[in-house]
């Protein structure tokens, strides 16, 4: 311990073998290490953590690249210092290695809001982009972000129609986790299709990949095996959405279904979708769904067949009847795309594979599921019914894939990072678009795994750096290839003068000064004094001062119609600076507003009283998503802004709030819905009870 050097006298220190450590010691041990950690005074709570040390586990092999430069720092001015002294002092050490740079900054610093990554090829192309990150420019190659509080996670599954030939074939080759499980799964799927899933998948020609017997199993292969490789990082999802057979992989990675059984119901799906009704079409409108489906002739000709984003509808059935569908979009002025599929999947045409599907899921075993799987049929999260349920599986194949609710669904539940798992990038674009304004504006993260267009290696290096910086937990030492700890620069401390104005003020600043105070109080005595004037020039003075008193007072009214007029609550028994003072003044300064506008009032509120608290120039240097612990507060200082904001406010907080709610942003949503609920039942506040 570091404050105790005499044991206590209330212990029996002789009836076992525990000691007092007063001095620094080897720590010698035979088997796993465990230690105790205590914490002592946070607001009165004493707490005790036993660590014990973690089994050695496989790591999945580097990156075959340059590995990323990871910097963060707590503002993005701050970032792009860190970035300048980082180049500085590698231009200036041109022996250093870069493989010991990116270890070192991957598991020896600590990790801010404000993030980047630099990627390139070779030394250069590093220097290059921590170059443009210093000067705050777009470059290819870096990469920046900002951690979202409390973020979670959704994998995207994509169903058929991103298949390519070599699709894997980089990451099997480098990576001995995606080969694992890749093996794993042929081995059981193989036999069930009469010939090697691997040689399809890396050798094949396209026409053997494209049929539907191959397609669906070979992405069920990828895609696990993906989602093995990428979970060996650290990355855990909170939710998963497959698209069609994609959901077959989510159950799987959510335990619904064993690899032996999850192999044989994709390949049976797979083979009776091939052999269903040939002579069907697919195509691509870009309009809503409702407006599609109305312009629908009658009878089963044609169906919705996925419905991927609020202005992407997929249209399955005859042929004849979805080009003439697809004709009528075309001349409103809509894009149309036919896929380029061999059968009309999820319509009709699927009837025929119906009951043989449900003949064969009825001889598998289902379990309920570990993790959330969003349903392609409803929308919203499956139940542990449905997803054991072989009509539930028999149905996925027929009925609508409801792609864009799914993503709704998902962001309702918190999630704000959407990774696809898939040979290219489909579902990645898709979610995008149906995001709400308020996730696009925080900044959500929608990424592909892996990209047709770019090495698969690299492609997953870049997604793992995406998620990084978003906040998603990534085991960033398995980034980068093990390395060396080298010495580099500290942090980029935003350094501010707290001098009082005359003595930080400029020379010419501080002489000039006493001029304008005196103008400001009409001293014309002042002014002779202090220049020596003669009797005959005190008239000039006078008039001097006359003159620099009225431009002073336009100058500073020009200023205040410049910076705005003042809001509606700062006449309204308001402070210093404009802010409510009582929970009457309060309710006065949010009334008339909408949601965004009592939520945007009220973080003002929250970041202007923890400025004060801290003795901060302004509201402008609190972050609204900075931690409260990180800027600086204290048990006291916590305790004196929640009196505060319970004095503003009269709500009862919590002692602890800020620890609960530890961003600005978080106390101020708190606020406005615990005002909102008073609000709701016509809870007087309590000056009007007093």
């Amino acid at each position: 311990t570091l404050h105790v050097d005499e044991p206590s006298a209330h212990v029996d220190w002789s009836a076992g073998t525990v000691r007092l450590l007063t001095e620094p010691r080897r720590w010698q041990s035979s088997g796993p290490r465990r230690a105790g950690v205590s914490s002592f005074g946070i607001s009165g709570t004493n707490a005790h953590l036993i660590l014990e040390q973690a089994p050695e586990e496989d790591r999945p092999t580097a990156v075959e690249t340059a590995a990323p430069l990871l910097l963060s720092a707590r503002s993005p001015q701050a970032l792009r210092d860190q970035a300048n002294r980082l180049r500085a002092h590698l231009a200036a050490r041109p022996g250093i290695g870069m493989g010991d740079v990116a270890y070192t900054l991957s598991t020896a610093r600590t990790v801010f809001k404000h993030r980047a990554a630099v990627l390139g090829a070779d030394r250069d192309a590093l220097l290059t982009g921590l170059t443009a990150l210093a000067e705050g420019r777009e470059v290819p190659g870096v990469v920046r972000g900002k951690a979202v509080t409390k973020s979670r996670t959704a994998f995207l599954f994509t169903g058929q129609g991103a298949q390519r030939v070599g699709m894997g074939r980089e990451l099997y080759e480098g990576f001995p986790v995606f080969a694992a499980a890749l093996d794993e799964l042929c081995g059981h799927l193989d036999p069930l299709l009469g010939r090697s899933l691997r040689e399809v998948m890396f050798d094949g020609p396209a026409e053997t990949l494209d049929r539907t017997a191959f397609t669906q199993p070979a992405l069920f292969a990828y895609e696990v095996a993906l989602f093995r490789l990428v979970e060996s990082y650290g990355v855990r999802p909170d939710v998963l959405i497959g698209h069609s057979v994609g959901e077959l992989a989510a159950a799987h990675v959510a335990g619904v279904l064993s690899a032996g059984d999850a192999c044989a119901l994709v390949a049976a799906r797979g083979q009776l979708m091939e052999a269903a009704t040939s002579g069907g079409a697919m195509v691509a409108v870009q309009a809503c769904a409702e407006e599609v489906a109305a312009s629908l002739p009658e009878g089963d000709a044609v169906a919705i067949a996925a419905v991927n984003s609020p202005g992407s509808t997929v249209v399955s059935g005859d042929a004849v009847a979805v080009v003439a569908t697809a004709e009528h979009w075309r001349e409103r002025g809509a894009r149309v795309r036919r896929l380029s599929v061999s059968h009309a999947f999820h319509s009709a045409h699927m009837d025929p594979a119906l009951d043989k599907f449900r003949g064969v899921a009825a001889t598998v075993e289902f379990r309920p599921p570990v993790l959330p799987v969003m349903s392609d049929l409803t929308g919203e999260e499956a139940t542990a019914e449905q997803l054991t349920s072989p009509d539930y599986w028999t149905r996925h194949i027929r009925e609508t894939v409801r792609f864009a609710d799914c993503v709704r669904g998902a962001e309702a539940r918190g999630v704000t990072a959407f990774l696809e798992l898939g040979p290219d990038a489909v579902l990645a674009p898709l979610a995008a678009e149906c995001l709400s304004a308020d996730a696009l504006s925080a900044d959500a993260l929608t990424a592909p795994a892996v990209r047709r267009d770019r090495s698969e290696a690299q492609s997953l290096l870049a997604a793992l750096c995406r998620l990084h910086l978003h906040g998603v937990a990534v085991d960033r030492s398995a980034l980068v290839p093990p390395a060396g700890i080298v010495e580099l620069p500290t942090y980029a401390f935003q350094r501010r003068r707290y001098w009082l104005r005359d003595t930080a003020a400029e020379p010419g600043e501080r002489l000039d000064g006493w001029f304008w105070t005196a103008v400001g109080n009409g001293d014309t005595e002042a002014l002779v004094d202090t220049l020596g004037l003669t009797p005959g020039q005190v008239a000039a003075a006078e008039g001097l001062l006359t003159a620099a008193r009225r431009w002073r007072e336009e100058a500073l009214r020009a200023v205040a119609v410049l910076d705005g007029p003042p809001s509606a609550g700062d006449a309204r028994e308001g402070g210093a600076d404009g802010l409510p003072q009582s929970p009457d003044a309060l309710a006065e300064w949010l009334a008339g507003h909408d949601r965004a506008g009592r939520e945007g009032l009220l973080l003002t509120l929250v970041r202007t009283t923890a400025a004060e608290v801290l003795a901060l120039p302004g509201p402008d240097d609190l972050d609204p998503e900075a931690d409260f612990l990180d800027v600086g507060f204290s048990s006291l200082t916590a305790v004196e802004l929640r009196n505060r904001l319970c004095t503003v406010t009269g709500l009862p907080l919590p002692p602890g709030v800020i620890y609960d709610l530890p961003t600005p942003r978080a106390v101020a949503a708190y606020l406005d819905e615990e005002l909102g609920e008073r609000e709701a039942v016509g809870e007087p506040t309590p000056e009007a009870t007093a």
